[in-house]
């Protein structure tokens, strides 16, 4: 039987081909996401190693609590002269690494991601200078090897940086190497003396971490006890060098597990559209293999060596495409790095890491996933008669459609009660994220069991226009798409899921585009916004004094957002801070119990607390919480807003003032400022003075009107939402060699139907459209089920967010369009089984069998 096995496939490389491929697409997926994200952990895992190569121990800010999203507050710089006291140090170094903007000659950034790194001393500096020397004053820097060369600069040049005061101009006097690395996982890097980098990053008298080495013949784990006990009572985290390196990798593997987790998410659907496709592919073959499997039968082979046979055929075909798969993830690799450069996640190129885990993973996903789709037509198999061989017309017995009708209802209610579970159950996070999708999939599987009861009606609604446009062709192209319910339902399943995926993002993307708007509407009392170009990060607080001091400007607010633990409340809860005594002239607060003038009324401990933190919460009420700087303070609720009933822009949790939020949550950086003209002022030319000193000052910074604000927001929507359809697109393309495989084997099986009728008079063109139509119709069959599902998904998981002011939205003209893009498709997917069955000889067509 192995022989058998193998005979089928030489004997039908194009069907193997096509099915196989469905597989090799999905497990590239899943390589290249292992592949990437493994080279990315190896890069930084080199960097830390390289950086703690000079240190025995490290001190760095502990943070208070796992739930928190933002970093610790750096520490103070009198810590450093308190480790260098402790007993057995020989030397200790404060050191500051953070993020700034180092600017090309044109004004333009360097790069999405550039840093400062402060100068330290023997033995604790990895950087080496290749070219020129070490800035030994606050006005030299010095660059990584790599920007040095690639950007053409030369020593003695002007260095203009953008940190948090602004922008700075230095002169570039070396050019250094970290370690044996021409930058630091490819990230462009100044090097300046701690002063200068302490002011970059707004971290005057703090430093990052601090470096330790021990005195000779005292050991790291000793010395880490030591300078324990020291600073015992700091919120400081002791560690040796070793242990440092370890803890900034594994912790850099935690931020890259979404990601991760995401990319695997997408090639699982691909490899579950794939699924489709070889059901159906070992379903079609199956049946015209029953006279072959009926000999088998007569010759002496039982149901186990049929089954056994075609379980085989499976596991090769999935082998082979898992291997192929395997060498495709390395061809995946810098797709996605593209796909991140795209949306501003431009990171460090290193060769490429391949682990016996991704290795074992592909070829095991891989091949389970064939042989489990081809279980069903493999005991379908068993079930041919022996009597069978010596009859003509044959086809594999098919389930009966009653068990298929119950399978399929117990399916699709399963799935909803899971989804509804997922929903409302209390579940957070990944495990909420994980109960969605296994009730997605149960679904899924529930509406490709139901759809051959679909098939007709929807082949008649989308068919009919066919028929009279294209006559006997488009009536030949409709019966034939029903002529197998089963087999068109399965193919049109493969297209469904791809389609019910982008059918929700675009109506949740819609959705959260709408309701941004209607917040910006009701909220924005102000002329103008102030924020980061990008649309990401913070500006400085010295951008809010120069601001005001710009002619025609009446009044500047600005916003800043944190977290805290509450006492009470599971997780984090989102922290906004304001200006009590600007606000209202250029945001309009939406109270549910308070005024305006509840803002003069916060004092030191008043806040204020959104419907989005508690419904319960009552005026008056006193909140103690935890936050990320490490303090446990109480506050009193002196006004309640309803601010998360209309998607309100302050965070939907509590409100703080931003003087409170600076001293006892450590944030000082604004997430973006109002400004409001002074009354009689020119817009135009008050803009333009605006403008005119952000370019000379913050050129990280942008202003943005109303609608820009708007647009704004939808294109980081739209960055998001493009990258899912890129990454959907795979599962799509599987879907659409689903019917060029289906079509394909399809034609094998009326090779004399065809002939026959070209033999009456018909012509290769009408041949063609046959088949094209029928692959529009069952591209719209599929599109019209994934239309209906995805629908029924954004109304499903909209319904929390009401509550929070998200109103569903429908992009009708998007909707349209992807009906659309999925007839085209399919009349694409078709193009080359027309021509191959328009090019079938009439005479030997007539005498096939």
């Amino acid at each position: 039987m192995r022989r058998v096995a193998l005979r089928g496939l030489s004997a039908r490389p194009l069907r193997t081909a096509l099915t196989a491929l469905a597989v090799v697409l999905g497990v590239a997926m899943i390589a290249g996401t292992y592949i990437f994200t493994d080279t990315i952990d190896r890069s930084f895992t080199e960097v830390f190693e390289q950086a703690n190569s000079g240190t025995d121990v490290t001190v760095t800010p502990r943070k208070v609590d796992d739930d928190f999203f933002a970093d610790p507050p750096p520490l103070g710089e009198g810590l450093v002269e308190r480790v260098r006291s402790v007993q057995g140090v020989k030397a200790a170094a404060g050191a500051i690494f953070g993020e700034v903007s180092i600017r090309k000659p044109d004004g333009d950034p360097v790069s999405a991601n550039s840093f400062v790194s402060s100068l330290q001393p023997e033995p604790f500096e990895q950087f080496r200078f290749t070219t020129g020397r070490a800035p030994r004053s606050d006005a030299e820097i010095g660059l990584d090897e790599d920007t040095f060369r690639n950007q053409g600069y030369e020593l003695g040049d002007r260095v203009r940086i953008v940190g948090d005061e602004g922008a700075r101009r230095f002169t570039l006097v070396g050019a250094a190497r970290f370690g044996e690395q021409a930058s630091i996982a490819g990230f462009p890097v100044a090097i300046a003396t701690l002063a200068v980098a302490q002011a970059l990053t707004g971290q005057r008298g703090r430093v990052g971490g601090i470096s330790v080495s021990a005195a000779d013949g005292l050991t790291a784990p000793l010395l880490r006890g030591r300078v324990q006990a020291a600073l015992n009572g700091e919120a400081v985290t002791v560690r040796t060098g070793e242990e440092d390196a370890s803890a900034q990798a594994a912790d850099l593997q935690d931020q890259f597990g979404f990601f991760r987790t995401a990319l695997l998410v997408f090639g699982g659907i691909a490899l579950f559209v794939g699924a489709f496709v070889i059901y159906n592919t070992f379903s079609i073959t199956v049946a015209q293999r029953t006279r072959e499997l009926a000999l088998l039968r007569m010759l002496g082979a039982s149901r186990r060596q049929v089954l056994r046979s075609v379980v085989l055929e499976a596991a090769i075909v999935g082998l082979i495409a898992s291997l192929l798969g395997l060498l495709g993830g390395f061809a995946l690799v810098p797709a996605l790095r593209a796909l991140l450069a795209a949306i501003g996640a431009d990171l460090p190129q290193t060769s490429s890491v391949i682990a016996g885990r991704t290795i074992a993973v592909s070829l095991l996903v891989g091949v389970l996933v064939t042989v489990v789709a081809s279980i069903v037509p493999a005991l379908r198999a068993t079930k041919i008669a022996p009597i069978s061989a010596l009859r003509d017309g044959l086809t594999a017995p098919a389930r009966a459609g009653r068990a298929r009708l119950a399978v399929a209802g117990l399916l699709c209610l399963i799935g909803a009660g899971v989804v509804a579970y997922g929903l409302f159950g209390g579940a957070s996070g990944g495990s909420a994220a994980a109960t969605l999708g296994a009730g997605s999939v149960a679904i899924f599987l529930g509406v490709a069991l139901l759809s051959p009861q679909l098939v007709r009606p929807i082949a008649a609604l989308v068919g009919a226009p066919m028929q009279r446009l294209a006559g006997i062709s488009g009536r030949l192209a409709r019966e034939n798409a029903t002529r197998n319910p089963a087999r068109t339902a399965v193919t049109a399943a493969a297209l469904m899921v791809g389609v019910a995926l982008v059918a929700f993002v675009s109506i949740f993307a819609a959705g959260l585009q709408g309701s941004i708007d209607r917040a910006v509407d009701r909220a924005f009392a102000g002329d103008l916004t102030v924020g980061a170009k990008s649309g990401f990060g913070e500006t400085p607080p010295a951008m809010l004094s120069t601001l005001r001091r710009v002619d025609g400007v009446g009044s500047v607010s600005s916003v800043r957002f944190s977290e805290a633990k509450v006492e009470g409340e599971k997780g984090s809860t989102s922290v906004g801070g304001i200006d009590p005594q600007t606000l209202a002239r250029v945001y309009t607060l939406r109270w549910k119990q308070g005024s305006d003038a509840t803002l003069e009324r916060l004092g030191s401990d008043g806040i204020l607390a959104d419907t989005g933190f508690s419904d319960d919460a009552r005026v008056g009420d006193r909140v103690t919480m935890l936050t990320p700087a490490g303090k446990r303070v109480t506050y009193v609720i002196r006004g309640l807003l309803d601010e998360g009933s209309d998607f309100g822009l302050l965070g939907g949790g509590l409100v703080i003032p931003n003087a409170r939020l600076r001293e006892d949550f450590d944030v000082t950086d604004d997430a973006f400022v109002f400004v409001r003209f002074a009354q009689g002022a020119n817009p135009a030319r008050t803009r333009a003075a605006i403008d005119r000193t952000l370019a000379a000052s913050f050129p990280d910074a942008r202003t943005r009107d109303r609608q820009q604000v708007k647009e704004q927001q939808a294109g980081q929507i739209n960055q998001l939402l493009y990258l899912i359809y890129a990454l959907l697109a795979l599962s799509v393309i599987v879907s659409l060699f689903g019917i060029v495989n289906t079509l394909a084997l399809s034609i094998f099986e009326r090779t004399r139907e065809l002939g026959l009728l070209r033999a009456v008079g018909m012509s290769r063109r009408q041949v063609k459209r046959i088949v094209r139509l029928e692959a529009v119709i069952t591209s719209l069959i599929g599109a019209l089920l994934g239309l209906v599902l995805g629908i029924l998904f954004a109304l499903a998981i909209s319904r929390p967010l009401e509550e929070e002011g998200f109103r569903l939205t429908f992009p009708v003209g998007t909707l349209a369009l992807l009906v659309t893009l999925a007839a085209l498709a399919g009349m694409l997917a078709a193009l080359w089984p027309a021509r191959r069955a328009a090019r079938l000889d009439v005479l030997r067509a007539l005498a096939y069998e």
